[in-house]
């Protein structure tokens, strides 16, 4: 084994060039190829938990010398989120184009799961939630930040990702600013029912589709019951015949690290959700079923031990690591549904 190694050694400096400067360049290049993947495996550990997020609003709060009023901590929380994206060790991973950041895959899932809730909850608030009614203005600081939080997670140069996102993040902390300014606020913040009730809905298809796709891994037979219910309706694409539905081998791993992102900002947002629409969840007595949906979220935080994401067949001798991930991921889903509801009584 070792004559097998060291010819293997002299075949690569042949190749690369013989003599003293062929074998200083292969040295230096297995030396970075080594340094490049100990960063890599330390870029893809998962951020600190949730609860961090919250801290950093009431940092910002701080720092800002604002006051803690109705939509500061969901305001916080969008801010907080892009920052841990762009901060985080190895910084925005998904557009990386150098070792090690484009060997790494399961970071950037995780990053675009995360980015999704921002675009999703930044639209509802640009919509919904920083208007009295349909006929008042935008803000003008959430018509800047929600497009830019909408631009491609994977472009370089010209523009970066970062850059734009950072231009998002900026206006977003000027909404932030407003909000909270105890001399003369001209954000606005409107915590009711049909505003939280409008994001949920949103929620619920993400994480459905989600469930959909992590319950792929193992294949089954899909049905489409796009139509159910209207004798009369029709679609594009109708088929009454099953098609086998199969995530790929090689994006298994994407699958359950974009949830895994999914759930980790989600989990951030409904804490901040649950202090900023706490009277309209206690009109409904429905606290109790935000905690409740934070609960079957923070499953889905648990440690990986597996050095890789296993597919075993359902009830077979391997764990099938999506599958438990699509099972927290339906029971929360179910349960906003149930929130939704709530919301929707008089």
């Amino acid at each position: 084994m070792k004559d097998f190694f060291i010819e293997r050694w002299e075949d690569l400096q042949d190749y690369i060039g013989g003599g003293k400067i062929g074998r200083i360049l292969l040295t230096i290049i297995l030396v970075y190829l080594l340094v490049a993947a100990l960063v890599g495996f330390y870029w893809s550990f998962e951020p600190d938990e949730p609860a961090s997020i919250r801290q950093s609003g009431v940092e910002l709060l701080e720092t800002s010398g604002g006051r803690p009023v109705t939509g500061y901590a969901t305001t916080a929380t969008v801010i907080g989120l892009m920052d841990l994206l762009l901060e985080k060790p190895g910084g925005y991973l998904s557009n990386d184009r150098f070792p090690p950041g484009i060997w790494l895959d399961n970071m950037p899932n995780w990053e675009f799961g995360v980015l999704v809730q921002v675009r999703d909850l930044t639209r509802a608030m640009r919509k919904d939630i920083s208007r009295s009614q349909s006929q008042s203005t935008e803000d003008p600081d959430l018509v800047i930040a929600e497009p830019q939080f909408n631009f491609d997670s994977e472009s370089w140069v010209l523009p970066s990702t970062e850059g734009e996102y950072r231009r998002g993040l900026k206006a977003m902390k000027s909404y932030f600013r407003r909000l909270t300014d105890s001399n003369k606020p001209d954000a606005h913040f409107y915590a009711r029912a049909d505003n939280l009730r409008n994001w949920l809905s949103d929620v619920e298809t993400r994480l459905g589709s989600l469930s959909q796709r992590l319950s792929e891994s193992v294949g089954k037979t899909q049905y489409d019951t796009s139509l159910a219910g209207e004798r009369a309706a029709s679609g594009s694409s109708e088929n009454d015949e099953g098609v086998e539905a199969k995530t790929a081998w090689l994006e298994i791993d994407d699958v359950f690290y974009e949830a895994r992102g999914t759930s980790y900002a989600l989990i951030a947002i409904l804490r901040a959700i649950e202090i900023d629409f706490n009277d309209v969840l206690e009109d409904k007595n429905a606290l109790v079923s935000i905690r409740q949906i934070i609960a079957e979220l923070e499953g889905t935080q648990e440690t990986v031990w597996s050095p890789m994401i296993l597919n075993g067949s359902g009830f077979g001798m391997l764990a099938n690591h999506s599958l438990t991930m699509a099972s927290y991921i339906s029971r929360a889903n179910a349960a906003m549904s149930d929130l939704r509801e709530l919301l929707d009584r008089g």
